[in-house]
């Protein structure tokens, strides 16, 4: 046994894996080192999806180096590896382009400033809170706390709906009347819930138009502005004034009704 232990662990064997745990050590105290000054600096100078990436960045570049460290003292010399990979690389560059090309629209992404951590978006069909920026794809959070992966080219190339982006935002409420109201009489009764919700904003100013015409009644629309952020608020407020309003008006509120006609 000991006799096979110095045929595969020689001196020069032993001295470099020592060589690679104490060079690693190093490395690794270095690297920890910059990356806290690194989060400190880019906390306060940068965004934070921007942050995030250079920290990613960082931490890529420490792990190459690493590997070429490690190799160097074994005596691999990376072009030669690079060499022997041969059509195999050539196989796996094909296979990398889609991988490079999210790298690409992730920058661009980024440097457009469309979105961040924390935003509430739609792309296509897909609605959810940017939870992380990665250099390959955006995770979203969705309402039911699922989360999806959206690669950066698709990101750049689909509509994307911001709707966090401006800090306020205008809530678009229809309601029907009857076509036997009074329509200004309805207009002005309308004009008075925005005052009866704490949280809708006064500046700019609610508005209310018509609508159309439609099956069972008139359409009104009553436009309130709110923070982001009261949305969900804003909504039960104004529907709950709504229909308070309207009925302590006598105005009706209309929806579909059949009439059925039995014989005998």
């Amino acid at each position: 046994m000991s006799t096979i232990l110095k045929t595969y662990f020689t001196d020069d064997l032993i001295r470099k894996i020592i060589t690679t745990i104490l060079g690693l050590i190093v490395f690794t105290v270095i690297y920890l080192i910059i990356n806290r000054i690194l989060k400190r600096v880019t906390k306060q100078k940068l965004k934070p999806q921007t942050a995030i990436i250079l920290q990613k960045v960082f931490k890529y570049l420490y792990y190459t180096l690493a590997v070429i460290y490690i190799l160097g003292i074994f005596d691999i010399k990376v072009t030669a590896l690079f060499g022997a990979a041969g059509i195999a690389g050539v196989a796996i560059g094909f296979a990398a382009q889609t991988s490079f090309s999210n790298i690409i629209s992730g920058f661009f992404v980024l440097t457009e400033h469309s979105l961040k951590i924390g935003d509430y978006i739609t792309v296509d069909d897909v609605s959810g809170t940017v939870d992380s920026i990665d250099m390959l794809s955006i995770k979203l959070k969705t309402p039911d706390h699922q989360m999806v992966r959206i690669p950066n080219e698709t990101i750049l190339k689909a509509n994307l709906h911001n709707t966090s982006y401006f800090p306020t935002r205008r809530l678009n409420v229809t309601v029907s009347v009857s076509y036997n109201t009074d329509l200004q009489f309805a207009l002005d009764t309308l004009a008075t819930v925005p005052a009866k919700c704490p949280l809708v904003l006064t500046d700019p100013a609610p508005i209310i138009f018509y609508d159309g015409f439609g099956d069972s009644g008139i359409n009104l629309v009553l436009g309130v502005w709110l923070n982001n952020s009261d949305l969900i608020a804003v909504k039960n407020q104004v529907f709950i004034a709504i229909k308070k309003t309207f009925d302590d008006a006598g105005i009706e509120i209309p929806f579909p009704q059949i009439d059925i006609h039995t014989r005998d």
